[in-house]
C-alpha cells in the first residue's frame, strides 16, 4: 500500500517550473523575461564590474545580450550627470535596463502554505515539499521563530528560495495579502491638517506606528472618484521604512523609490525597490545597495524591512508610462555611478533619503525643502561634540545632523514632503489650477498623469525581534529616543568592506565638501589663534 501511494504522489518540483523569471513574472516596470539569473562571477554580462563585485555569490539578474541598459557620463557627480541627461530625454524615451536586479534566490513559488510547525510547504499546484529556512546570517540578532510561522501558516505566501533535494529552501515569505486592490476604499486625508502633518498622523494613527496592526491600503485621492486603477498601469511608490525596536542608529528609519504596475490581482510583490545603503561596510542583515523586488526588500529572512520596522507606502498610479519610466531610467544611472564610488554614502550629507530626492529634484520635481535644523547650534557645539564624541570624524557627521536640510537628512521628512507635493500636484492639476511647483519636467508629468493616490501601511512580521514604531521626523526626535549614555545604546558594530583600489576609475571626483569642513576649519582657526595668543602673552 505505501509504495502505491508513493507511486501516486506527484513528483517534486523542478528548479525550471519555478524560475524567478518564467514568462508573465515581472521585475518593476520590466518583463522577467527581458533577464537572465547569473552572480557576481558572471563574464559575459553587460554590468560594470564594480556592480558584479558586490554580488558575488548572490543571485541576480541581469539583462539580456543586446539590451538597452543605463550607462552614465564619466567625471561628473551622479545628480549632475542626471540632470544633463535628462535634458536630451524625451516623452517617448525607451525604459534602459538597470545594471542588476537583486533577485536573492533563483525560485519562486506562489500561492503556497506554510505547515504551522514550518516544517513542510504546500505549493499551489498541490505538491507537498520539506521546508527549510536560509541560515541566520550570525551578526543578525534575530531571526524567523513560531510566532513567524504561525503567522505566515495563516496565509497563503510568494516563497522565493532554492529547490533541492526535494526541499524548498527559503530566502523570502510574503504574503499573498499584501495587496493594492484595482478599486481600494477611498479615506482622504485629514483636511484640516497641512499635508505633511496629516501624513504624519496617518504614519502614527496605529499604536506602535501599526508594527502590529494588518495589513492596510486605501486611497487618499482619485481623479476620478468611483474609477478604479486599470491592470498594467504604471506606478511610482515613495517608501519609508519605520524605527527599530531594538537598534539605536536606525529610529530614523529608511527611505526608496518604487516602480512597477498594476496588476488585476492587485499583487505588489514584484514591483522594483530602489534601495540605497551604505556600500562601505558589512551589514549584519546582509544588506547591498540594490534595485531588487519589493517581496524582497521587505520579507528577505535576513535582509529584509519587515522583519525589523513596519513600513509605509503611497503609491501614484499613472496614465502613462513616461515618468515611471524617466525615474527608473535615472535611477539605473546613479546606480552605476554609485557602485563605481563617484557617489559614495554618509550617513550625515548623502543617505537614502538624499540619493532619493536628489535624483527627484533633478528630474524637474523640486520636492520642498525643510532647511537644516541649527546651524548656529552646529557652529558653538563643534567643541563639544569633539569632546563628547572623542572622534573628529563623529564630531563632524553630528556637525552635518545640524546642518544638512531635513528633507535629505530625515527618511520620515522625505516621505512627507515628497508625499504632500506629489497629492498637491495632483489636485491642484486635477482642479485645473496653475501651479509653479509643476514647472520641472517630472512634475509636470505627474501632474498630468497621475489617477489615484494609495496609502499602504505593512505591519513587522512576528520574529524574535523587538517590534519598531513609526520613524522620527526631527533630528531633535531622534536624539530623544536614544539613550543619553552611549554604553547603553544598543548598536550592532559591523565590520568594513573595503572597495578594491582596483576598481577605481581614473575619472573619478574628490568627495564633495561638507557643511561640517567649513565648522571645523573656523575652530581650527581659532585654537590655533587661542594657542598663539597664550604663547604671546606668557612671553610678555
Amino acid at each position: 500500500m505505501l509504495a502505491a501511494q508513493d507511486a501516486a504522489a506527484p513528483p517534486p518540483p523542478a528548479a525550471a517550473e519555478l524560475s524567478a523569471l518564467a514568462p508573465g513574472r515581472s521585475l518593476g516596470l520590466y518583463p522577467a523575461t527581458a533577464f537572465r539569473l547569473a552572480d557576481g562571477r558572471c563574464r559575459d554580462c553587460a554590468t560594470i564590474r564594480q556592480a558584479l563585485w558586490y554580488f558575488e555569490r548572490e543571485t541576480i539578474a541581469v539583462p539580456l545580450p543586446g539590451r538597452p541598459m543605463a550607462a552614465f557620463t564619466p567625471g561628473v557627480r551622479a545628480a549632475a550627470d542626471v540632470a544633463a541627461w535628462a535634458a536630451g530625454q524625451t516623452d517617448a524615451a525607451p525604459l534602459d535596463g538597470p545594471p542588476l536586479v537583486w533577485v536573492a534566490a533563483p525560485q519562486v513559488a506562489d500561492h503556497a502554505r506554510l505547515a504551522a510547525d514550518a516544517a513542510t510547504l504546500a505549493l499551489g499546484d498541490g505538491r507537498t515539499v520539506g521546508f527549510e529556512p536560509t541560515p541566520k546570517i550570525p551578526l543578525n540578532r534575530s531571526y524567523f521563530d513560531g510566532s513567524s510561522a504561525r503567522y505566515f501558516a495563516a496565509r497563503a505566501v510568494k516563497v522565493r528560495g532554492t529547490v533541492a533535494a526535494g526541499r524548498f529552501v527559503a530566502r523570502t515569505l510574503w504574503p499573498e495579502d499584501f495587496r493594492l486592490d484595482p478599486a481600494p476604499p477611498l479615506h482622504p486625508l485629514d483636511a484640516a491638517l497641512p499635508r505633511t502633518e496629516a501624513l504624519r498622523a496617518l504614519l502614527r494613527a496605529e499604536p506602535g506606528g501599526g508594527a502590529r496592526s494588518p495589513f492596510a491600503a486605501h486611497a487618499l485621492w482619485q481623479r476620478e472618484p468611483a474609477g478604479a486603477s486599470l491592470p498594467g498601469r504604471a506606478v511610482i511608490g515613495i517608501m519609508v521604512n519605520g524605527a527599530q525596536g531594538d537598534d539605536d542608529e536606525a529610529h530614523g528609519g529608511h527611505f526608496a523609490l518604487v516602480t512597477g504596475r498594476t496588476r488585476p490581482d492587485g499583487a505588489v510583490g514584484d514591483w522594483l525597490v530602489n534601495n540605497f545603503y551604505s556600500l562601505d561596510v558589512e551589514s549584519e542583515k546582509g544588506i547591498i545597495a540594490a534595485p531588487l523586488p519589493l517581496d524582497n526588500y521587505l520579507a528577505d529572512l535576513n535582509s529584509g524591512q519587515g522583519w525589523y520596522r513596519p513600513s509605509y507606502m503611497l503609491v501614484a498610479v499613472l496614465a502613462a508610462d513616461r515618468a515611471a519610466v524617466l525615474l527608473q531610467n535615472a535611477l539605473n544611472r546613479v546606480y552605476n555611478q554609485f557602485y563605481r564610488h563617484q557617489l559614495v554614502y554618509q550617513h550625515g550629507t548623502m543617505n537614502c533619503a538624499s540619493i532619493s530626492v536628489d535624483v527627484l529634484r533633478a528630474l524637474g520635481w523640486e520636492v520642498p525643502a525643510r532647511g537644516a535644523t541649527s546651524p548656529p547650534l552646529a557652529a558653538v557645539g563643534f567643541p563639544y561634540f569633539l569632546a563628547t564624541q572623542r572622534s573628529l570624524a563623529k564630531a563632524r557627521t553630528a556637525c552635518d545632523y545640524l546642518l544638512e536640510d531635513q528633507t535629505r537628512l530625515m527618511p520620515a521628512a522625505a516621505f512627507e514632503e515628497a508625499g504632500a507635493s506629489l497629492l498637491a500636484l495632483a489636485g491642484d492639476a486635477a482642479a485645473g489650477a496653475a501651479r509653479g511647483a509643476a514647472s520641472g519636467r517630472l512634475a509636470r508629468m505627474l501632474a498630468a498623469d497621475v489617477e489615484s493616490v494609495a496609502f499602504l501601511r505593512f505591519p513587522q512580521f512576528p520574529s524574535s525581534r523587538a517590534f519598531g514604531n513609526a520613524p522620527a521626523v526631527t533630528t531633535w526626535e531622534y536624539h530623544a529616543l536614544v539613550p543619553a549614555d552611549p554604553a547603553e545604546a544598543q548598536i550592532v558594530a559591523v565590520p568594513p568592506r573595503n572597495f578594491p583600489e582596483a576598481l577605481r576609475d581614473p575619472d573619478l571626483l574628490p568627495q564633495p565638501h561638507r557643511r561640517s569642513d567649513t565648522v571645523m576649519w573656523m575652530w581650527a582657526v581659532i585654537a590655533v589663534g587661542a594657542v598663539a595668543w597664550l604663547l604671546w602673552h606668557l612671553w610678555r
